[in-house]
């Protein structure tokens, strides 16, 4: 079981927001590319890709169950079961990535066609996510195995995946979409595929770290490998809250930047600009989350509780210490950061506005987010379900007064962040101090 020093907690940590920040580093040049190569694409793919995440985080979800499972396993002294867990992860995550290809292939085109006001942007949609969708296999794979390592703690395979993932794309992103060293410009399919086989790339380097790994071998995760009714059922009272959690807090967004589209053109284009850099903060808030889940799962499987106050403590202080290491650039040098994106002019001042003016949401929610991923290890993520949807739904009514009803400025349009940030911290926060969560059996 995994000790609670600032070194170990660090050590499970820091790969993973290394994964984190090499994904955002990947976002950043996929919109450089794309901004420089056309606008369109740019908020094309912009916006397609948040479909893509929205339906991608139903998988997280189901991962994020497994990997709460075998933690809680793992601090009971029960790694014998983590075969099973396993095993109906990967089968869940199979069949799931199939339903989402149909899903995106056949029914979102007539989707996008009815409620985009830029037919163009919408048509450029459907070209990234017709090549897009197909990731989601590679990512049933990558996504588990991911589950077993963070749940060990051994998180430098993460890392090293998201290294190949990262030069990969970014190495496809110059070749494909303007057309260099003898490749034909392929603008938003270019994007696609890049990504794409990037995903395959990652996954092929997991399967076989995972099949060599000494932790899986010791645990005779691959040679038990099984499925059992009861896994399942486990697996899915666990993880079905976490994945409507995630598909509702990410489609919540993909409203967002729909009613965005709606005012126009440049207001769309801003906005990607923010989302591209936003993910940059996102590093050590996901990174610290996932040790969240871990830590908290472990320690409660154990029946420590009175070591969670302190754990939690000390991974929001090194979260805000990491989310200054990260953005602080969107406070004393904006324009720097947002022509790493998008180096138009027409767009800089806006972009800038609003990237400074965030910036104090995301404080909020790197202290927030850890009581938040903390109430999901300790198994009750139904209940996060709740907090996540009331969070969403204060956060949609915000929105469409502001944008459609009182028709406000982009920037003060960018206060619902404040606003959802603000609502999923509180509410986190009193579950955890005042509901009495340590009877949750999983």
């Amino acid at each position: 079981m995994l000790d609670y020093s600032y070194k170990t907690i660090l050590k499970m940590a820091i790969p993973l927001m290394a994964s984190t920040f090499i994904q955002s580093v990947v976002l950043i040049t996929d919109s450089s590319f794309l901004s420089r190569y056309d606008t369109i694409a740019f908020d094309a793919v912009g916006n397609g890709g948040l479909i893509y995440i929205t339906l991608f985080m139903t998988l997280v979800g189901m991962s994020d169950g497994a990997q709460i499972l075998m933690a809680r396993r793992i601090g009971e002294k029960k790694e014998n079961l983590l075969s099973r867990i396993f095993g109906s992860a990967l089968l869940n995550n199979f069949l799931l990535s199939i339903l989402l290809i149909v899903v995106i292939t056949q029914v979102m085109p007539n989707v996008l066609k009815s409620y985009s006001l830029n037919q163009d942007v919408a048509q450029g949609q459907i070209d990234y996510l017709r090549i897009r969708s197909y990731g989601l296999f590679f990512a049933f794979i990558s996504l588990t195995i991911n589950a077993y390592f963070m749940a060990i703690g051994k998180t430098k395979y993460v890392l090293i995946s998201a290294l190949f993932i990262a030069f990969s794309n970014i190495i496809l992103d110059y070749l494909l979409i303007s057309g260099n060293q003898g490749f034909e410009a392929m603008g938003i399919e270019g994007a696609a595929i890049a990504s794409t086989f990037a995903d395959a790339i990652g996954a092929t380097f997991l399967f076989f770290v995972f099949v060599m790994a000494k932790e899986q071998k010791a645990q005779h995760i691959l040679k038990n490998l099984s499925i059992s009714k009861e896994s399942l059922i486990q697996l899915f009272k666990i993880s079905s809250p976490i994945m409507l959690q995630g598909f509702v807090a990410l489609s919540t967004w993909t409203v967002f930047f729909t009613w965005i589209e709606q005012i126009g053109t440049h207001e769309l284009t801003v906005s990607q600009n923010i989302r591209s850099l936003y993910f940059l903060a996102f590093v050590p808030v996901w990174g610290f989350g996932a040790t969240t889940k871990t830590y908290v799962s472990q320690y409660v499987g154990n029946k420590d509780y009175d070591s969670i106050k302190p754990i939690l403590k000390r991974i929001q202080i090194l979260s805000i210490l990491f989310l200054f290491v990260f953005f602080h650039g969107a406070i004393l040098y904006p324009e720097t950061m947002i022509s790493l994106v998008n180096p138009n002019q027409e767009f800089m001042a806006d972009s800038v506005a609003i990237l400074r003016f965030v910036s104090g949401s995301v404080i909020i929610y790197s202290l927030g987010s850890i009581y938040f991923h903390a109430i999901n290890g300790t198994g009750n993520t139904r209940h996060n379900f709740y907090i996540e949807l009331l969070a969403v739904i204060v956060y949609l009514i915000a929105a469409f007064l502001f944008i459609k009803v009182y028709q406000l400025e982009i920037l003060w349009i960018w206060t619902v962040e404040y606003i959802y940030f603000i609502t999923i911290g509180l509410l986190s926060y009193l579950y955890i101090h005042k509901y009495d969560w340590k009877k949750k059996e999983i």
